[in-house]
């Protein structure tokens, strides 16, 4: 955006991420504290706070993405009179929300595309559940193939992980080139389907002793701990590795044979992306972005959320034949060079922007 005559600033809550977004894209930012949950009285600060920073800086364009920010961004930006104000929606949580619960994330979404000018799903999902639930009446546009920031292929190769690298891990994990290694990336909670995992892994463990699970993220524990038991399994059991956070997820992705995803609810997952671009075939469950990028039998399995008995089965099934496999495999980082190369997402934004300028 930089390079085509945009000045970017990013606004965010303060912390150690909105500086390394400073540092490494070379833009201005700017801290304004934003609660991840409904909290009236914060959330009323940190309204006027977002509209005193957009009366100053006067911009043209306003772009939010995730929920919270996006209600209070696209709400400060009408009021400081923006003239192109867009929403892009990822992972929604109402569709899998219940109650009072659910009824406060519809309407809270309903004002935030009453605020803005323009509304972009981040995949057909995504787009189809907007529909369903009367969010919009505005029109909803996909842009690219879906995502928001696509893939950056040539840094999600295999080709830039060393043999000497993938054996170094492999030795520190204690892993041989003959062991069936599944990947799990992301936060550890039970909205990820970790509860699932945990409990089919054991039973696969039992028919192929070689198989392992690799468990790369945090464990977040307030917000959405995962059950005690299954934190119990990840502690004790021999072949389970949860090796916490890691920057440069790429090198475990090197020294695995097959992801496996099984979340309750996305927008367009990059992990599924990542470990396509890194050859690996992936299990995931049938949600919105993962029944996207995953194509049933061409370069992965699709399983129904919440379901470890179809887990446990798929994976088997991913073990125990290997023509199949191979054939997964073969897939994998064709279909998403050839539908989710990072510059085509951008230039698809770029493009939009410009169109939306013109027609000010």
């Amino acid at each position: 955006m930089t390079q085509h005559g945009f000045e970017v600033v990013g606004v965010s809550s303060s912390g150690k991420a909105l500086a390394d977004v400073n540092k490494a894209e070379g833009i201005r930012t700017i801290a304004v504290d934003m609660n991840r949950r409904i909290s009236p009285f914060k959330d009323i600060v940190s309204l006027w706070k977002l509209y005193r920073v957009l009366k100053k800086e006067n911009p043209t364009i306003v772009h939010s993405i995730t929920p919270k920010a996006g209600l209070l961004s696209m709400l400060a930006a009408k009021m400081a009179r923006v003239p192109i104000r867009l929403h892009t929606f990822t992972g929604l949580i109402f569709p899998t929300s219940t109650g009072l619960t659910k009824k406060i994330l519809i309407t809270t979404d309903r004002i935030l595309c009453w605020a803005a000018t323009n509304v972009y799903p981040e995949g057909e999902g995504v787009k189809k559940d907007l529909i369903n639930y009367n969010i919009t009446k505005k029109p909803l546009k996909v842009l690219a193939n879906g995502n928001v920031n696509g893939i950056d292929t040539s840094f999600f190769s295999l080709n830039t992980v060393s043999e000497e690298t993938k054996q170094q891990l492999r030795q520190e994990l204690g892993l041989k080139e003959s062991d069936f290694v599944f990947v799990f990336v992301g936060r550890m909670v039970g909205d990820k389907g970790l509860n699932e995992l945990i409990t089919a892994f054991p039973a696969i463990h039992a028919q192929h002793p070689n198989a392992h699970l690799l468990l790369v993220g945090n464990f977040e524990r307030k917000l959405d701990p995962l059950l005690p038991q299954t934190e119990e399994v990840i502690n004790n059991h021999p072949t389970i590795h949860a090796v916490g956070y890691k920057k440069n997820v790429k090198e475990y992705f090197a020294i695995s044979d097959a992801l496996v995803f099984p979340s309750y609810r996305e927008g367009f997952p990059n992990v599924v992306m990542q470990a396509g671009a890194m050859g690996l075939p992936s299990i995931v469950t049938d949600i919105n972005g993962c029944n996207e990028i995953i194509e049933e039998g061409v370069n992965g399995l699709i399983v129904h959320s919440k379901d470890p008995v179809a887990l446990e089965n798929a994976m088997i099934k991913l073990m125990s034949d290997k023509s199949l496999y191979l054939g997964l495999k073969s897939n994998a980082r064709e279909m998403i060079t050839s539908r989710y190369e990072q510059r085509v997402v951008w230039e698809a934004l770029l493009g939009e922007y410009k169109r939306l300028i013109d027609n000010v």
